[in-house]
């Protein structure tokens, strides 16, 4: 785990203080029991009020074991405690620690400028693999709204645990086996043809799908027939191969076009039908291992729970499902990357049973295997749910039509970003690029600026704002940083009068600066982009306030001003957030625009 450096340094120092007040204490518990550098280390926690320090440790949980009160305790551990970046306050029951403003800026400021996109960097993933699986659209569909927050929560943890030093794999797993297969091309011999497949023939796919549901309402032959027709698919039918491959060269150009306009790309697409031959041999595996039970003609794995029903593999008929290709593609990565770190499905929470019961199944069979604890799988799968996408508080269906294409989306994001570059820096010679830039960005943030479990109502009026908790906001605000160091015209250096940044409104922005790092940490181990959106929305409204600040005449207390020493040491701090503003929007999957 990478250490924060002030919060290791206190932990350290307070320990210590600990000891020399209350040395037969100590003596009698031992370090490891409750004085422990460490242990005072996951206790430091942020005080509600930055005016109360950088951080503070809460000392009611030892109360009974010094018989005195948390006032009393912490008054004399803070008069104990000497450390080399700032000094401790007993306030109440807390511990609080101050840093020393002038050593936290040249700290800070020094290495955000020396590591530039670097900061923030850790090695903690050294050697070790974490597979991403995300977006996993199914062909013949058009790429809705639906499927956007799996694509860019997924695409921003990769760059999350790139950062942090593991080898990421990212992984598409398209959707192009099973019964909706069937379906498709039993509503194309019906109602479609050649021209169906050209043009916008995505959307003519969509179109008859939609209307073999509608159709299939009264005519309940309809799905004899559609489960007819995946047999013959899976029969390897040539005439019926060569229609569904036909329409999955069609749904993978389309789905590249939409992945280009987000700035995604993947590792390894591996779709459904890529573990057919794979299915096999993971059901004989399971069978050997004794998991397996005939049920009503089904084939199946009865879990050890009583909260999850059965797992089916094969269908009386013999047709394989959902699961048994899951499962199959669980032992297949396995075998591709053994020993891997982590292996996510960012999927929506939908399916939480579904995994749950895969899961408990690979568990079940490495147990029956007595394979060593070092060498199973079970425990590094983690399905990384999310809440729902709804447009005007209506859940999208494909089915029933009410797909909102992400294409359209982006398209009018687009379009109101130029609208708003037009009236506000007509002569910007990049304003197409810079529009599509910032209409991707409105898009991609709306979704990463709340808790990835949390359902999302996708409303145009907060999407496409400009103002406010928003990607643009955000680009903006590296924008008008970039202008500032365009007119400064000079190069910034950390050689700079440190004791100039004394202001609270730059104290704040030196601490949030100092924070980013944790804020990846955090990110990554929760598995959740938002804790850097919302630090970066912190810190440009840190910025802003230095940035909008008047002095005591009212007037804008310019960051470039004739006074040159403050000038060199405000510029080194702009350069500072400008470089973690732009490092956050590339960790979320957004570009950070020098001109608006």
């Amino acid at each position: 785990m990478t250490k924060d450096k002030y919060k290791d340094q206190f932990a350290h120092a307070t320990a210590k203080a600990f000891r020399q007040v209350y040395p037969d204490i100590f003596k009698e518990v031992g370090e490891t029991e409750v004085f422990a550098p460490d242990v005072i280390y996951s206790g430091l926690a942020k005080p509600k009020d930055p005016g109360m320090g950088r951080f503070a440790f809460a000392v009611f949980r030892y109360a009974k074991l010094l018989k005195e009160k948390p006032p009393e305790i912490a008054a004399k551990v803070a008069a104990a405690t000497t450390w080399e970046s700032g000094s401790s306050i007993g306030t109440g029951g807390f511990l609080n620690a101050k840093i020393d403003p002038v050593k936290q800026s040249s700290g800070v400021i020094s290495e955000v400028l020396t590591k530039g996109a670097h900061f923030g960097d850790s090695d903690m993933g050294k050697g070790l693999t974490n597979l991403v699986e995300h977006s996993s659209p199914n062909i013949a569909k058009p790429f809705g709204v639906g499927h956007l927050r799996s694509t860019i929560v997924g695409h921003s943890l990769r760059r999350i645990y790139q950062k942090l030093g593991f080898t990421v794999v990212g992984i598409n797993y398209p959707g192009d086996w099973g019964t909706q297969f069937g379906k498709m091309i039993v509503a194309y011999r019906k109602w479609g043809d050649d021209s169906t497949l050209k043009g916008d023939a995505v959307k003519n796919l969509l179109a008859l799908y939609v209307r073999y549901h509608m159709e299939a309402e009264n005519d309940k032959l309809l799905d004899d027939e559609s489960r007819e027709a995946f047999k013959q698919l899976e029969a390897g039918e040539p005439e019926v191969v060569k229609l569904w491959e036909t329409f999955k060269t069609i749904s993978h150009a389309e789905m590249e076009r939409v992945y280009d306009l987000l700035g995604v790309k993947f590792d390894w697409v591996c779709s459904e039908s890529d573990l057919n031959d794979k299915m096999e041999p993971a059901i004989e595996r399971m069978e050997r291992a004794g998991l397996t039970s005939v049920s009503q003609g089904a084939l199946v794995v009865h879990l050890e729970d009583e909260q999850l029903p059965p797992v089916l593999l094969k269908k009386g008929d013999g047709a394989t499902l959902y699961a048994t290709r899951d499962l199959a593609g669980l032992i297949y990565r396995w075998e591709k990357y053994p020993g891997f770190n982590q292996s996510l499905y960012v999927v929506n929470t939908a399916q939480s049973d579904h995994f749950k019961q895969c899961l408990k199944v690979i568990e079940m069979l490495e147990e029956a295997e007595k394979i060593p604890e070092n060498e199973r799988m079970t425990g590094r799968v983690k399905h990384v749910d999310f809440g729902w996408v709804r447009f005007a508080g209506k859940t999208m269906s494909t089915r029933g039509g009410n797909t909102v294409l992400l294409e359209d989306v982006i398209t009018e994001a687009s379009d109101l970003a130029r609208k708003n570059i037009s009236e506000k820096n007509p002569e910007l010679a990049t304003i197409d690029a810079t529009s599509h830039i910032i209409g991707v960005g409105a898009v991609i943030f709306s979704q990463l600026c709340v808790r990835r479990q949390r359902d999302v109502d996708f409303r145009w009026e907060e999407v496409l704002s400009f103002e406010g908790e928003t990607g643009p906001y955000l680009q903006y605000t590296h924008a008008r940083l970039c202008s500032l160091m365009r007119r400064y015209g000079h190069e910034v250096t950390a050689e700079i009068e440190h004791a100039l940044l004394n202001g609270p409104e730059e104290q704040r922005v030196i601490e949030l600066l100092a924070d980013f790092p944790k804020a990846i940490l955090d990110a990554g181990e929760q598995y959740e982009p938002y804790f850097i959106s919302a630090h970066l929305l912190r810190l440009a409204g840190a910025f802003n306030k230095v940035y909008q600040r008047k002095d005591a005449d009212g007037n804008i207390d310019k960051i470039i001003s004739d006074n040159a020493p403050l000038t060199i040491a405000r510029m080194a701090l702009v350069k500072s957030v400008q470089l973690v503003i732009n490092e956050g929007l590339h960790l979320l999957g957004l570009e950070a625009p020098e001109e608006m």
